[in-house]
């Protein structure tokens, strides 16, 4: 059984710096390509980051990529997500997904992973 917990979440103030950490328990993990998403009350779960199988490639979201670093280490079956300079609109509950994947390409759309971790809540203060 696939496992995915994250950790990290907490209330900031505008303009620090959080990271975020998932690790992988009941699945191969190098076998997975890893994406973090995030939800905003009222809003549409969306597309943070995402990193390939072997971590050769990662993208993110429109807007993200100058402030957020995502990474792996298969070694340690965790997936780390790097946010610098947050701001209030970065409030969400952020989520860890895996689908099992070694295309270089990533998707980005939520129904292409199967397997979630339970959330973490980020608050952003202004």
């Amino acid at each position: 059984q696939v496992q995915l917990v994250e950790s990290g979440g907490r209330s900031v103030q505008t303009g620090d710096s959080l990271k975020l950490s998932c690790v992988a328990s009941g699945l191969t993990f190098s076998a997975y390509a890893l994406a973090w998403f995030r939800q905003a009350p009222g809003r549409d779960r969306e597309f943070v980051a995402g990193v390939t199988s072997f971590g050769s490639r990662t993208t993110y979201g429109d807007a993200l990529k100058d402030r957020f670093t995502m990474w792996r280490d298969n070694a340690k079956n965790a997936v780390s997500l790097e946010m610098i300079r947050l701001k209030p609109e970065d409030t969400a509950v952020y989520y860890c997904a895996a689908r099992v994947s070694d295309s270089a390409r990533i998707a980005e759309a939520t129904s292409a992973y199967d397997n979630w971790g339970q959330g973490t809540q980020v608050t952003v203060s202004s």
